[in-house]
């Protein structure tokens, strides 16, 4: 250690806390200022107020308020973004934006964020194996590290001055350099609008490494010199197997932690506490003890109690232990968590002195789950005591800290309503459902598999007649206003059935005849009736439940409210044939039918914790199953099952990635695989990095695949061209997450680009993702742009053909 001055950690904390409030009052504040219905100051203030408001809820719920218990980890977007531009890391494009002193004031933050007319923002991808996305630094040899943003210091000091001692958080350096892209520099005159440039051969942003450090020693050093005892420096990178020398990673971790321990020492920086979170990390908690940091933190729920060894090498090094469940909703087996906790701290001191350095905590932040359970008083009374949202989490903590501090019957309340609550959750006769899993257990081979691909291309071109380089959209039109207004009366009763379904299909008869105008191929009905891909068909299967409250972060402003997963599935009644068919009888170009699919409805609820989830998935691709042959009667004859969630799901270890890629791909061909030769099978994924999942892509059998492409500029066709995929590809074209409009041009640039990879028999050109979000002035001349490249490139190759 580097002083015997540290701080003393609390004995219950948590890593993080939803940020967007209770009611998305953050979400509501930033998109006014987006629309210019409010000034920056007015977002300023509200932002204040909701931090004081959650700073003043964690102390009601029980956590200290003056010994850094309280994690100070507010962001208005996304809290790489925030570490990206406090380390002066914004591309060369966005350099016009940074005043005098090379800072970026909050308008500029949001444009790296989003975009603007002339400059695509950063990449966006998902945090480890969740729903939460981040926006994805771009590090390149010649990128300028420089302190450049204050608002860490800026958060605990406005917390101070109420009364209120936080704890910083920042991504720490490791994780920060292996999330990022490496990029090099486009050699162009200008203002660096132009795309980046491919990176030198062989380098890596952890390359970088020493050039970040002294960055992150001088932002330490500012939040000592401002009183904080304690800063958060996260480094959940350590749990993932990334492709990269293991050992080079750990070498990386000692030696920046080694730097940021010494350079500056007590009291002259906060303590260091570095938790670990989304997974194991065993053999990286010696190394962060060796390097001197004061705190470490592991994942008791991924990872369970490290060996005897491995805690040996802790020293005196304190331990914070994330014993309740930070990713999903159930109430937590106290009695279990104790035993875990307890049989750490014997591993930690086997019978020597080491009061006071076995901390408990979640294990990860908070941001993963809704607030309250219990704001949701329209959910089952039995179902809502079996769900622990964040603030019953905090509770949790508390009950197994004073358990641990001062034994069992201190919290014996809390552990006999936890057991007995979870007595009440096995016994629901809704749970295990005997007709569900017999129709599961009655599987065969015969069931995941469709007939070959040649055969059913020969047999959807005769029925669909497309042309070269198809046009279509992922689904999903602009949710307006008049939607979302009759979709909420028609909930509280002041709609009936009938004039909401009236309602729906004169949109939807708009919708197609728009797409019809546009010049589209394969049409959509636009999806007006869904207030979510997966929550619409939770409402519809039995074994789910949705929430009115239940909203959490997925990116930005973006929140989605998953659905809770408690029973055996099962579908009591067609969902969407009804709304296809009618698009359908409006047109005669092909319309899509679609459905989200069943790994991706497990990836975006909160899902049971009683089984494991092959079994879970394989009732759900039962329920999809019968839904696409309903589809294929009623005369559908393109059917997309959406998986965008396939590669989160992806175990962080490798060696666990086989089991996975196995029953996903087998949830998805069992949903698909009924499906006659003649009906077109697509499939989405999208904002992730797919190289290790081409293999999967491939496997799914689907005829056409869409992809996330467009920020990335087609990086993923390569790879899908280099691992023999033989299929129909549709790489977006359009990022639909930016409000910019992308010209023409510039969409048949990227089509040309595709058709490079892709042959155009099997090319399609389609938008990056659903359109629901983005509103009609914005979707109308990028679809309009989006169908004249289509048309040009598809001219430009059939004149190349015949010369």
């Amino acid at each position: 250690m580097t002083d015997r001055t540290t701080p003393t950690l609390p004995a219950a904390t948590i890593l993080g806390y939803p940020r967007i409030g209770p009611g998305r009052e953050l979400k509501r504040a930033i998109e006014a200022f987006w629309a210019g219905r409010s000034e920056l100051d007015d977002l300023q203030a509200k932002a204040a107020d909701l931090r004081r408001r959650q700073r003043s809820r964690l102390v009601e719920l029980g956590l200290a308020p003056d010994d850094a218990s309280i994690p100070s980890d507010f962001s208005y977007y996304d809290q790489v973004l925030d570490i990206a531009v406090t380390l002066g890391a914004v591309p060369p494009r966005f350099a016009h934006l940074l005043d005098d002193d090379g800072a970026l004031d909050l308008p500029g933050y949001f444009t790296l964020a989003r975009g603007s007319e002339e400059r695509p923002p950063l990449e966006m991808t998902k945090w480890f194996d969740t729903n939460y996305h981040y926006l994805v630094p771009e590090i390149s040899p010649q990128t300028a590290f420089r302190l450049s943003d204050d608002r860490v210091v800026r958060l605990f000091l406005e917390a101070a001055a109420e009364g209120v001692t936080t704890r910083p958080v920042v991504v720490g350096p490791v994780t920060f350099l292996l999330l990022s892209k490496a990029v090099g520099v486009e050699e162009t005159e200008g203002d660096g609008a132009a795309p980046t440039a491919a990176p030198p051969e062989g380098f890596t942003p952890l390359d970088r490494l020493d050039d970040v450090l002294p960055v992150y020693v001088e932002l330490l050093r500012s939040l000592g010199q401002a009183g904080a005892p304690w800063v958060q420096v996260e480094e959940p990178a350590l749990a993932v197997d990334w492709g990269v020398d293991r050992d080079r990673v750990l070498a990386a971790v000692e030696r920046a932690y080694a730097a940021l321990a010494t350079e500056t020492s007590r009291p002259e920086r906060p303590a260091l506490f570095v938790p670990v979170a989304y997974g194991p990390a065993e053999d990286a908690l010696p190394v962060l003890a060796r390097a001197g940091v004061e705190a470490v933190g592991i994942d008791l729920v991924r990872g369970g109690v490290p060996s005897g060894e491995v805690l040996g090498e802790l020293g005196d090094t304190a331990v914070v232990a994330g014993a309740v469940d930070g990713r999903n909703v159930w109430r937590t087996d106290l009695d279990a968590a104790l035993t875990r906790l307890q049989e750490l701290e014997a591993g930690l001191r086997p019978g020597a002195g080491r009061e006071g350095t076995l901390s408990v905590t979640t294990s990860t932040s908070l941001q993963h789950v809704p607030y309250d359970v219990g704001a949701e008083t329209s959910l089952d009374p039995q179902l809502r005591a079996w769900l622990a949202f964040a603030d019953q989490k905090v509770e949790e903590v508390i009950a197994l800290a004073t358990a641990l501090i001062e034994g069992r019957d201190a919290a014996e309340g809390a552990f006999l309503t936890a057991a007995d609550r979870r007595r009440s959750r096995l016994e629901h006769p809704g749970v295990r459902r005997a007709e569900v899993r017999e129709r599961v257990a009655a599987l065969g081979e015969a069931d995941y598999r469709r007939a070959d691909f040649a055969e059913r291309a020969s047999a959807q071109a005769a029925v669909l007649d497309l042309p070269p380089l198809p046009t279509t959209t992922i689904g999903s039109f602009p949710q307006t206003v008049e939607i979302r207004r009759a979709r909420s009366r028609h909930g509280r009763g002041e709609l009936s059935t009938a004039e909401y379904t009236a309602a729906m299909r004169e949109e939807i008869a708009r919708v197609v005849g728009l797409q019809e105008e546009l010049g589209l191929d394969v049409l959509v009905h636009g999806e007006p009736e869904r207030n979510d891909m997966v929550q619409y068909f939770a409402e519809h299967l039995e074994g789910f439940a949705v929430t009115e409250r239940g909203w959490v972060q997925s990116y930005g402003t973006r929140c989605t409210r998953p659905s809770i997963l408690w029973g055996d599935v099962a579908r009591p009644a067609p969902i969407t044939v009804e709304w296809s068919s009618y698009a359908a009888s409006l047109t005669d170009k092909p319309v899509k039918g679609m459905l989200t699919g069943p790994v991706t409805i497990l990836a975006w609820s909160f899902v049971r914790d009683d089984q494991p989830l092959a079994d879970t998935a394989a009732q759900v691709a039962l329920a999809l199953r019968d839904e696409v042959a309903d589809l294929e009667s009623a005369g559908i004859g393109v059917i997309q099952v959406d998986e965008p969630a396939l590669r989160e799901l992806l175990p962080l270890r490798s060696e666990d990635h086989a089991a996975y890629l196995e029953w996903s791909v087998g949830a998805f061909r069992l949903a698909t695989s009924v499906a006659a030769p003649r009906t077109q099978v697509h499939t989405h994924l999208c904002y992730s990095e797919f190289g290790e999942v081409i293999g999967a892509i491939d496997a799914l059998d689907a005829d056409v695949t869409s992809i996330e492409a467009a920020r990335s500029r087609m990086e993923v066709l390569p790879e899908l061209q280099a691992a023999g995929f033989a299929r129909g590809v549709g790489p977006g074209v359009y990022d639909i997450h930016s409000p910019r409009v992308p010209g023409e041009e510039e969409i048949a640039e990227l089509v040309a680009l595709a058709a490079e990879s892709v042959p155009s028999g099997l090319l399609w050109v389609n938008p990056d993702c659903g359109l629901k979000t983005r509103g009609y002035e914005e979707v109308e001349p990028s679809l309009r742009h989006l169908v004249a490249a289509a048309r040009q490139v598809r001219d430009r190759l059939t004149t190349s053909t015949e010369a």
